[in-house]
């Protein structure tokens, strides 16, 4: 039968079906093929008498993502603070590159949006083509919102230390936080040190490995092709066919409808420089590493 993985820890897999939840194994085959099951991932599993089960076959997936393990989501809800922190708007830019370059739709949200006005930083991704939301524990400001787009969908939060994230976690589903206090306690150790994925059915879809993680391990493990880039920023789409030369970077040259679109106004300037340093990093990385 065909299921989804919700977890995985200790080369065990557990496995929702329509009938029920199933811990299993994987087949020795798929390491020798270099295939290793993941949360989230749709899978093909046989049972046994005893209500264990084997999981046969990885169904295709639509995206992954290396660290943490996370396969076949929908959204990237990513979180930064209006203030205390404040947001790092070259970090939010290259995390949804990299969402929209494994077809996974980004969701910025500023939290704590009672400490400052936030209308500049939605106005800059929502001009991009961005779901962009404000949100506020104080204020009652965004819940409705996020709840909507996490219906029927699965999804992740990221964010770093201090913006907000597990505070907003546990604002929308305070059950949450005990479902993953509990099963800190089953491994002996932190909550915060969890190092297992898992996806919760909450909120009519699903949420992973709570709270969350952190920017950094996107950006450490996570790297766009060079001539991907482009494509990851939503906003240039409708310029990057009338450039004047074929392999246009986008950063200097004469005759390039994406510079000639920020001049204009029609591309936020903090946008392209992330892409401009963006593709510079990925420039200097050489292809074989």
């Amino acid at each position: 039968m065909d299921g989804m993985i919700l977890k995985a820890i200790s080369g065990f897999y557990y496995v929702e079906t329509a009938e029920k939840l199933y811990e299993c194994k994987a087949r020795g085959a798929f390491r020798k093929k270099g295939i290793r099951p993941c949360v989230g991932d749709r899978v093909r599993i046989s049972t046994a008498e005893d209500g264990t089960g084997t999981v046969e076959e990885v169904l295709p997936r639509k995206n992954c993502l290396v660290r943490p393990p996370l396969a076949n989501l929908d959204r990237l809800f990513i979180v930064s603070s209006v203030a205390e922190p404040s947001p790092n708007l070259s970090i939010i830019d290259k995390i949804t590159a990299v969402a929209v370059s494994k077809n996974i739709e980004p969701v910025v949200v500023f939290t704590k949006s009672d400490l400052g006005d936030c209308t500049e930083l939605l106005e800059c991704y929502r001009q991009a083509g961005i779901t962009a939301l404000s949100y506020s524990i104080e204020m009652g400001e965004g819940k409705e919102a996020i709840l909507a787009l996490l219906k029927g969908k699965v999804s992740a939060f990221t964010g770093n230390t201090g913006v907000g994230k597990s505070s907003l976690l546990n604002s929308l589903f305070p059950e949450l936080a005990i479902a993953t206090g509990e099963i800190s306690r089953k491994l002996g150790r932190g909550r915060h040190t969890t190092r297992h994925s898992e996806l919760y059915p909450i909120g009519g879809g699903y949420v992973a490995d709570t709270p969350g993680f952190s920017t950094v391990d996107i950006e450490r493990y996570e790297m766009v092709e060079l001539e991907k880039i482009p494509y990851c920023f939503p906003e240039f789409a409708q310029y990057l066919d009338k450039c004047r030369f074929t392999g246009c970077s986008h950063t200097v040259e004469k005759g390039c409808a994406v510079l000639a679109a920020l001049a204009e106004g029609k591309i936020v300037p903090s946008r392209h420089a992330s892409y401009q340093a963006m593709y510079q990093e990925v420039k200097a990385i050489p292809k074989w590493h």
